[in-house]
């Protein structure tokens, strides 16, 4: 915006047509004090004033114009027909104008001159914009580096308060900071020394910096100069930056004393379980002769049946303790052979039938699927899951067995039963080792170790499982297997 100052009608309406025919926007004071309000009111990029005014000359508003912080930089151009002598082109200068233009005007020259002066003056305004929003991201970096600062320091602190072994690491494995835990068992060496079945530190950052998500490995350490190892959790987190992995933050864990337990309790339910397998082994066999030479009319028999049933309970808790004992101490041992599928369904669903003679189990498909695996292990997940559906549906006494392909090429079991269902919570947990619903806790029997053992046998199959159910309605558990052939007979 240009402002026009002018006590002559005529000049101010020539002038404004002049500059507003090259596209210039144009406002005009006839007076000085005119001109003082509007620089008040509006920020003006050039101002054109003329010298001989009445009350206010054009020296003295130019002199407060540069009194004012807000126009002290805006260019004057002082137009004067009558003070053309040196002394008042030498005073239009010192009271703050930038030109000083005699009439007549050349209209040439006058719109080069504007044309220059406002393009000066909107560059020194952008570049004093720039200015201060450079000044502004300093002053920003500033905060953030001392903010940071500050950050790395508390987070230095935390680490240091902990009891673990802590350290952070660039997102290329460089170590940054390691707490004073870090140098127990590294002393004068780069890398903590790891037990020697396992690989070296090296290798395990480099597995550690190649995933993008929280990284988690038991590992074992010893101190400098000692041979005894101790087993540690390496829990790792990255922190992002721009959407990227900027850096890791990771700390071990002493976990030593809670893998003595766990082995101390394993033993104890090994031990326990084979020595309570070869009484109740007897007890079982005793009472079974027992029934045998018991008429159906003898009023002792029906007890002696409900005491086989529990018998044959407490033999499948032993079982499960068994197959644990053997999970966790690596002696679960798979005897391969090539089977026919459709025919261990049938198989297992026919005893289900058996021991559960008021349900109703049917089989939907078939396959004739050949595969290669333990098939008494196999036969023990179908059975564990077809039991579980019969436990958990004392109401509804239907259950579904479908046999399909998938389009990877793998064989699919599913068992389908209407019971209580389970809620998306426990959903993601019924194959967690001891795990429970309070539902399940609430009214029925177990441990909690059977969809464990069936999880386990079937990973050792490369097989996947997995549930869909829902409370009140009943649920689906499947698992799904390779096939090696397909039964021509």
């Amino acid at each position: 915006m240009i402002l026009i100052v002018d006590d002559k009608k005529e000049n101010l309406l020539s002038l404004q047509s002049l500059l507003a025919s090259q596209g210039y926007p144009v406002e005009t004071a006839a007076s000085g004090e005119e001109a003082l309000r509007k620089v008040l009111q509006t920020t003006y990029g050039l101002v054109i004033l003329d010298v001989q005014m009445p009350i206010m000359d054009g020296f003295e508003v130019a002199e407060m114009l540069s009194g004012y912080s807000r126009t002290r930089d805006v260019p004057i151009i002082f137009l004067s027909a009558l003070n053309i002598d040196k002394k008042y082109i030498t005073k239009g200068y010192r009271s703050g104008g930038i030109d000083y233009i005699t009439k007549p005007i050349d209209p040439d020259i006058l719109l080069l001159k504007v044309d220059t002066l406002y393009k000066l003056y909107e560059q020194k305004r952008e570049l004093n914009r720039m200015q201060v929003l450079l000044q502004q991201e300093v002053e920003f970096r500033k905060t953030a580096q001392q903010e940071s600062h500050e950050y790395a320091q508390q987070l230095r602190a935390i680490l240091e308060s902990i009891p673990q072994i802590a350290f952070s690491c660039t997102r290329d494995g460089k170590i940054e900071y390691s707490n004073t835990h870090w140098l127990t068992y590294t002393g004068s060496a780069e890398y903590p020394e790891l037990h020697p079945d396992e690989p070296d530190f090296a290798s395990i950052l480099d597995e550690m910096i190649h995933q993008n998500e929280v990284f988690e490995r038991e590992v074992r350490m010893t101190k400098p100069g000692e041979n005894s190892y101790r087993c540690f959790l390496l829990r790792a987190a990255p922190s992002y930056k721009d959407g990227k992995i900027k850096s890791w933050t990771a700390t071990f864990t002493d976990i030593e004393e809670q893998k003595q337990s766990s082995r101390r309790k394993d033993e104890f339910l090994s031990v326990a379980s084979h020595e309570l397998k070869t009484p109740l082994t007897s007890i079982k066999g005793y009472i079974q002769l027992l029934e045998r030479t018991l008429t159906e009319d003898c009023p002792g028999k029906l007890y002696v049946e409900r005491s086989l049933l529990q018998i044959q309970k407490l033999d499948s808790l032993i079982a499960d303790l068994l197959d644990i004992s053997r999970i966790e101490s690596g002696r679960m041992k798979l005897h391969r052979t090539t089977f026919p599928l459709d025919a261990l369904v049938r198989r297992a669903v026919d005893l289900m039938q058996q021991i559960s003679p008021d349900y109703q189990f049917r089989i939907e498909g078939k396959t004739d699927a050949v595969l290669h695996g333990d098939e008494m292990r196999l036969e023990q997940v179908l059975l564990n899951f077809l039991s579980n559906a019969v436990k958990y549906s004392p109401h509804q006494k239907e259950v579904v067995v479908s046999i399909t392909t998938t389009n990877e090429g793998l064989v699919k079991v599913s068992v389908t039963d209407k019971g209580i269902g389970i809620n998306k919570i426990d959903q993601q947990s019924v194959f967690d080792k001891f795990f429970r619903s309070e539902e399940s806790i609430r009214n029925f029997q177990g441990l909690g170790l059977g969809l464990y053992i069936c999880a386990d046998l079937l990973q050792r199959h490369d097989g996947s499982y997995g549930v869909t159910s829902e409370p009140g309605k009943g649920s689906t558990f499947h698992f799904a297997l390779p096939v090696i052939a397909t039964n021509q007979n």
